[in-house]
């Protein structure tokens, strides 16, 4: 049931793509049903470009017929389609389960449109039940997660097999069990205080239209509804 309603929420973005655009191309399995839907849009002879948020998109996107771009031959895309660990109603996120949250930001920052799909389950009435992931510059690592835990906020070192988990520029990610964050923006402000944080996967203001699949519809919510 959940990838069905990954898969509906995917093929419900695709109709926002319009012939021309240049897109911002999120990271993760929601993403995975978009971007096959848009490689068939490909396929059929719709002309978009992309910028992908990670290796793995970029991957999948060769695989698929998807052209990509340089990000700094970019000024503005037309529309970013990313997914999301956690989305409450006021379509704050969190984001990064897939270590891609710092170029996940930028691409958004940098889209006039970023609409974000997910699942039903994806759907918060508050933030903090997933592990907040925070991405860090690798030296100093240790002193950086214990000016985190001092803070009262405990985190674990995201491991792949048996060693640390590197993200695609290089860093580690810190996972953070936060509980309910009753204040995200404070949140995010007090960890991006801490010298080697590099950003953190609280998306507050990079939501445009949320897409939910749930059971067999697509529920679309724009955010001045």
């Amino acid at each position: 049931m959940q990838n069905d309603e990954k898969r509906i929420a995917g093929e419900a973005a695709v109709e926002l793509v319009r012939d021309g655009m240049t897109l911002g191309l999120g990271t993760g399995s929601t993403v995975a049903f978009f971007l096959k839907a848009l490689g068939e849009k490909v396929r059929l002879g719709m002309k978009v470009r992309g910028v992908p948020t990670s290796e793995r998109t970029a991957h999948l996107c060769h695989q698929l017929g998807i052209e990509l771009l340089d990000f700094a031959s970019v000024d503005r895309l037309d529309l970013n389609v990313d997914g999301a660990d956690e989305v409450d109603h006021d379509f704050r996120m969190i984001k990064g389960g897939g270590g891609a949250l710092l170029r996940e930001k930028l691409v958004a920052l940098a889209s006039r449109r970023n609409v974000i799909i997910a699942d039903s389950s994806k759907a918060v009435e508050r933030l903090g039940a997933f592990p907040l992931p925070v991405e860090i510059v690798r030296f100093g690592h240790h002193q950086i997660k214990r000016r985190i835990e001092e803070m009262g906020v405990r985190s674990t070192l995201r491991i792949t097999g048996d060693v640390p988990y590197i993200t695609d520029n290089g860093h580690y990610i810190l996972d953070c069990q936060t509980g309910p964050i009753p204040d995200p923006a404070a949140l995010e402000a007090r960890l991006k205080s801490v010298t080697g944080v590099v950003d953190t996967g609280l998306f507050l203001c990079h939501c445009h239209t949320l897409i939910i699949g749930k059971g067999d519809e697509a529920i679309r919510r724009n955010k001045q509804d």
